[in-house]
């Protein structure tokens, strides 16, 4: 492992075991080799990934206290980001991965068996279907998501997931306040509360990132999300 990806995760307070620099390492390898014959990322250079994906998916340690996690998904996970260095990082959690491409499925379960990943399922189908699932609804202390998705969308997605007391976590660009704010309404319809917006930079850059922290405070009234495609389309307002 590169010198300067420890250096950024010590910034975060996280310090690997040579086990997980190794399952970092491979997961790299993997990436940068199916990302040949598929559309998995736009970057493949080893110290951007480190820093742009593996970094960034970590910064939720600035403000949540994982080790006090029990069931986390990931909605839109895509080449599974967060929830695989969150799994790596922190092996004890229960991890879902849930994305809508079948092909992404196949890469991410491909490297939970190299890897080694315990208790950590890759799921192919929508968010709209699965958190109808009485298995699925209200059932996770944490959910994350880095899609690219109105943060209103992402809510209607991602807040039927988690049960009461519990939040979701939106990864989004320092410049976000406009859609933050447009959100409010729908996240109070969907039983969330935004807590807190944290902003911060990179390890290292001056990339601004910010995390929004939901807390989900009351039930998602039955009929959210509605039906494939709706949340997307006609955002709540």
């Amino acid at each position: 492992m590169a010198d300067r990806f420890e250096m950024e995760l010590e910034e975060l307070g996280i310090r690997l075991t040579e086990e997980q620099k190794k399952q970092f390492h491979r997961y790299y390898e993997m990436l940068v080799e199916w990302n040949k014959v598929m559309n998995l990322t736009g970057i493949t250079d080893y110290d951007e990934v480190n820093l742009k994906h593996f970094t960034d998916s970590l910064t939720i340690v600035r403000n949540r206290d994982m080790k006090k996690v029990r069931r986390l998904i990931d909605v839109g996970t895509g080449a599974g980001f967060p929830g695989i260095p969150l799994k790596i990082v922190f092996p004890e959690i229960e991890v879902v991965l849930l994305d809508s491409l079948n092909k992404r499925i196949r890469f991410l379960n491909a490297v939970i068996d190299e890897l080694g990943l315990q208790k950590i399922t890759a799921l192919h189908g929508r968010a709209e279907d699965y958190a109808k699932k009485k298995e699925f609804r209200e059932q996770f202390d944490l959910c994350v998501s880095r899609a690219v998705a109105n943060l209103s969308t992402l809510c209607e997605y991602c807040l039927p997931f988690v049960g009461i007391t519990g939040y979701f976590c939106s990864y989004k660009s320092a410049d976000s306040d406009k859609e933050i704010k447009n959100s409010e309404n729908a996240v109070k319809i969907l039983g969330g509360e935004i807590k807190s917006v944290d902003k911060f930079n990179l390890p290292g850059t001056d990339m601004g990132r910010a995390i929004v922290n939901v807390e989900k405070i009351k039930n998602t009234p039955k009929k959210y999300p509605r039906k494939a495609g709706l949340p997307a389309k006609e955002p709540l307002t």
